[in-house]
């Protein structure tokens, strides 16, 4: 269901983990095997999402590890609507991992 707004495959499968998961952090490469796509793909989705203020930034060394910012204005909507369009994927085939 959420692929009918967030049309980027990549950005829908990130921001299922970090809506479903609030305390969650990792870099590039851990959420590249956790969801299983290209790491120049997800890091170009997740500066997107760090620019939007969705997620926050913190440099761990050489290693930057992306977080959930949870005071970002529509966090709770948005992780209402991950949860509700799991909820209603039960029994067919979804792409949320």
């Amino acid at each position: 269901m959420l692929d009918v707004f967030i049309t980027s495959r990549v950005r829908r499968k990130i921001i299922v983990v970090y809506a479903k998961y609030p305390d969650f952090k990792t870099h590039v490469r851990g959420l590249a095997k956790l969801i299983k796509e290209d790491p120049g793909n997800i890091q170009r989705e997740l500066k997107r999402l760090e620019k939007s203020g969705f997620l926050s930034i913190e440099k761990k060394g050489n290693a930057k590890v992306y977080s959930t910012n949870k005071s970002f204005p529509i966090f709770k909507e948005l992780q209402n609507i991950v949860i509700k369009s799991q909820q209603a994927g039960k029994g067919k085939k979804s792409e949320d991992l």
